[in-house]
């Protein structure tokens, strides 16, 4: 039996041994990003119980040794059922190899985990080569971030001066809770260049890309949009500060988790011209993680044309 029998035969794809096991789902799905995710260090957030010291545990390549997205070919039945069946990792070393002991330790058993990676690599000051704007919404309705994200992209497209400097292909996720918007470059940038002309500066707003782009959008829209690191009351924003190396980002397909218990959505890439359409949020909020399993083709075929 391999995990696809073991997924179609599990009654709960994140609980294939009656226990709560992330791995038989990302151990699916990841394979179909190894080219999104080359050269990319995995992270991963694991979900901790209420009143634990955190609400969540990190494990990442800067911290850990790292793990590549093709470790997951690692993930077979008879791991995760010494995973339900062992405590501790000590415990189980003896009977699996070294990427399935990294594995384990980046994704804890009996856990919900989200799928990070480096959104640029780990390290301080490496070339940009994804640019990457999350649309945080704050208490703002999803419907209302899905019109901000979609005017974004326009005024993106429209931007002859950013368009010609960040020559690159442009993509849209859910999180399964917002919207990510990504530039995949054709050729790298510095960091300066991120920093001078993209990242946003709360002393002078209007020096960045972002910061123009968020003004055009709050005077449009009848939106409040800002340009910021810091959530704002009643505010969408657009914040890029995921971008430089050593910093993280959500992966596609990846659970987003509402709390240690439960998952309230699932990251999907998305085509640009689904954000016009106004069922998408009504669709996307009932897409599970066995329905990403069953449609995987269909979904994947949605990432950047370079990643296919």
């Amino acid at each position: 039996m391999d995990i696809f029998e073991l997924a179609a035969k599990s009654r709960d794809i994140l609980k294939p041994f009656g226990q709560t096991d992330v791995l038989l789902y990302y151990g699916i799905v990841a394979p179909r990003l190894n080219s999104y995710l080359k050269g990319k260090e995995i992270a991963a957030k694991n979900w901790l119980e209420k009143g634990s010291f955190s609400p969540s545990l990190l494990k990442r390549g800067s911290k850990l040794g790292m793990v590549k997205p093709e470790y997951f070919s690692e993930v077979t039945p008879q791991f995760l059922k010494l995973r339900s069946e062992t405590k501790k990792l000590d415990d189980a070393r003896k009977k699996m190899n070294n990427k399935q002991q990294l594995l384990w330790e980046y994704f804890i058993p009996r856990h919900l985990s989200d799928l990070f990676y480096a959104t640029n690599s780990e390290g301080v000051g490496k070339p940009i080569e994804r640019i990457f704007i999350d649309i945080d919404r704050g208490d703002i309705g999803q419907k209302i971030t899905q019109k901000v994200t979609k005017a974004l992209v326009d005024e993106i497209q429209s931007d002859s001066m950013f368009m010609s400097r960040y020559k690159g292909e442009l993509f849209v996720m859910w999180t399964g809770n917002s919207f990510h918007i990504y530039v995949f470059l054709d050729k790298p940038i510095t960091s300066d260049d991120y920093g001078d002309k993209i990242a946003y500066s709360k002393k002078d707003p209007l020096a960045s890309f972002i910061g123009r782009w968020a003004q055009k959008l709050n005077n449009k829209l009848g939106v409040k949009v800002l340009g910021s690191h810091e959530k704002v009351k009643n505010a969408v924003i657009l914040d890029p500060s995921q971008t430089p190396s050593g910093k993280l980002c959500r992966a596609p397909f990846s659970l987003h988790m509402a709390s240690d218990k439960e998952i309230d959505g699932v990251a999907i890439p998305l085509s640009l011209d689904m954000l016009e359409d106004d069922s998408l949020i009504d669709d996307l909020k009932r897409i599970t993680p066995k329905k990403v399993v069953e449609n995987l083709d269909k979904y994947a075929d949605m990432l950047p044309k370079r990643f296919r």
